[in-house]
């Protein structure tokens, strides 16, 4: 059985990641790509569906003890685990080299004291653990094949089969250093290179020491934003520059219920947030890089703008259903691709325009073709701004005119004039202002409750959403406005957990609810966030700053967050680790930061 999603550490090459157990064991790995087919798969099912376990050996039937301490080496991306157990003590080094050539997950086994057994089991599973590979012998090398992928196993330590699982048992002492690698090569190439596993650990640790060296955040909560910027590093595939908004697929919202998605790709919003965190802490090369990305990936035709892309630009994300597997603690279906990617969500207009927006206000250096976009964007906005839509949370119930997708038409046009205005894009200027004014009064007219003094999830409906909270901090109106003010205290009040924490958005259990999914789900750690940058802003900086330091604890012990946090469970639920969770935890650090509103 899987651990607790809490219980996992990432590890990655920027191009994809492995998930890693406190037991010492990968559970999921897909190769070469974020979204390509796991090797490992043992986290959506079963060992028989593939994993690689690491550590010290232990009796049949029993269960794999799990490590006494583990840390990330500094500001890295490199695991180390140690275990004590009564024959000494062990320590397993897990990392993914920053890739040149072949992918590779490495594992270094280190004696630390006394004379510890170990093992190593490794099952591959290929295609999300459907296909047994053909595991044997080439030069010396153990390899799996199964069509298109072979993935090659390399180490001094003696190996044998059994079981359809590739074991190696021996012992380490002080000062003992044995290496394990498996590396992916497509199946009808040349082997790749055999491994240098003492000399790839000192590139890593080199590339991650001088990455890091570039933040420009100095503050009180530096340990959380580096470790959350990081990881958004790692969520970037760095031949394109796409940002994945998680590694994982299908792990739940709703333990044991439906709320099961693919998250392998890039959404434009999680992307266009995550830019934002990466240019106000001094990435302007990952900016850059997001910012081309998503001009060849929307090419000519934004009037056909999708949500999310793939990693490299692709545009068919078909959604299908492995029934094979059982899912995470019995969470079916477990679904790859996505069938959200042709939803209209015009908020996505807004989310892109602010990022160009912001790369513009920051100097990165002009693209004609980024401010040709925007002028297209709000040519197609003119037209729909108007038109319901499944909003930012992605329903699959019926459309509505979502109150935060029309003040995010607001922010497109908003940000677009004021492109026109510095002089670096022509457009109808005086035309754009009035359609400006026009979404605004309809937001406040059709949007705002004024009986209990607040504005609603969408037009015509008493219903509260959390994303009402990004009202202040888009500009759409001050802080000290009474409607923002009371729209914050609404949603304390009616979409917060017993813990303080905020829900998305009301949800109605067995029955199906405005997102067209029955069952609820947990806090979702972003708008929790969202509340705590919302009071800082309107004055009630201690509120502000307590709700951000409990959301701070809930990170696991290496620092990392899923989506959501289930009060009920006290359990951290959703795809893992989730950049929509660690952008807003940037962003909020960042705020308190500059208003002083920090405790010591």
């Amino acid at each position: 059985m899987a651990g607790r999603i809490e219980d996992y550490a990432l590890i990655g090459d920027m191009q994809t990641a492995a998930l890693v157990c406190r037991d010492g064991t990968v559970d999921w790995l897909c190769l070469p790509r974020f979204d390509s087919h796991a090797i490992f798969a043992g986290l959506l099912g079963t060992g028989e569906h593939g994993f690689w376990r690491m550590g010290p050996a232990y009796a049949p039937g029993a269960e794999p003890p799990t490590s006494a301490r583990r840390t990330y080496r500094g500001d890295s991306l490199i695991l180390e685990s140690e275990w004590d157990t009564p024959r000494g003590t062990v320590r397993v080094t897990d990392f993914m080299p920053p890739r040149d050539g072949a992918p590779q997950l490495i594992r270094i086994v280190e004696g630390v004291s006394g004379r510890v057994p170990m093992r190593s089991e490794l099952r591959m599973r290929f295609s999300y653990g459907r296909v047994v590979p053909w595991v044997h012998k080439q030069e010396g090398r153990t390899v799996a094949v199964a069509g298109p992928d072979s993935v090659w196993f390399d180490t001094e330590a003696e190996t044998y089969g059994k079981a359809l699982t590739t074991y190696a048992d021996f012992t380490v002492a002080p000062g003992d250093r044995i290496a394990f690698t498996i590396s992916w090569e497509p199946s009808h190439k040349e082997p790749p290179a055999l491994p240098e596993p003492e000399q790839s650990l000192v590139a890593t640790e080199d590339f991650w020491r001088d990455w890091v060296e570039h933040c420009t955040y100095h503050g009180p909560y530096r340990e959380a934003v580096v470790r959350s910027l990081i990881t958004l590093k790692a969520l970037t595939y760095a031949p394109t520059g796409g940002i994945v908004a998680a590694p994982t697929t299908s792990l739940p919202e709703d333990i044991g219920g439906v709320r099961n998605w693919d998250y392998r790709y890039t959404w434009l919003r999680d992307a266009a947030i995550t830019l934002s965190s990466l240019l106000r802490t001094g990435y302007r090369e990952e900016a850059r890089a997001w910012r081309e990305w998503l001009l060849r990936a929307v090419a000519g035709d934004p009037e056909n703008l999708q949500i999310m892309y793939g990693i490299a630009g692709e545009r068919e994300l078909g959604e299908a259903e492995l029934d094979w597997l059982p899912g995470y603690e019995n969470s079916t279906p477990v679904r790859v691709g996505n069938g959200a990617a042709h939803q209209l969500q015009l908020d996505v207009y807004g989310e892109v325009t602010e990022a160009l927006h912001l790369g513009h206000m920051t100097g990165l250096a002009r693209n004609d073709y980024a401010s040709v976009l925007q002028l297209k964007l709000i040519r197609y906005l003119e037209s729909h701004w108007q038109e319901p839509d499944e909003g930012i949370w992605e329903v699959r119930g019926p459309r509505r005119h979502f109150v935060h997708s029309k003040v995010m038409a607001w922010v497109a046009v908003d940000r677009t004039i004021k492109l026109i205005e510095s002089g670096d894009a022509d457009g109808p200027l005086e035309r754009w202002k009035q359609l400006r004014d026009d979404i605004h009064r309809d937001v406040c007219e059709k949007g705002y409750d004024k009986e209990r003094n607040t504005f609603t999830q969408s037009y015509g409906s008493q219903a509260l959403d959390a994303s009402l909270l990004l009202i202040p901090q888009m500009g759409f109106l001050p802080p000290d406005d009474k409607r923002v003010i009371g729209t914050i205290e609404a949603i304390q009040r009616e979409l917060s957990t017993s813990d303080g924490f905020i829900l998305r958005y009301p949800t109605d259990g067995e029955e199906e609810g405005v997102d067209g999914l029955p069952g609820d789900e947990g806090a979702f750690l972003a708008c929790s966030f969202w509340m705590a940058d919302d009071l800082a802003m309107i004055g009630r900086v201690d509120e502000a700053r307590k709700l951000f330091e409990k959301l701070l604890s809930l990170r696991n012990d290496l620092g990392l967050l899923a989506e959501e946090w289930d009060p009920r469970l006290q359990r951290q639920v959703g795809n893992f680790p989730q950049a929509f969770s660690h952008v807003p935890l940037i962003d909020t650090a960042l705020r308190l930061t500059a208003s002083g509103a920090y405790g010591g």
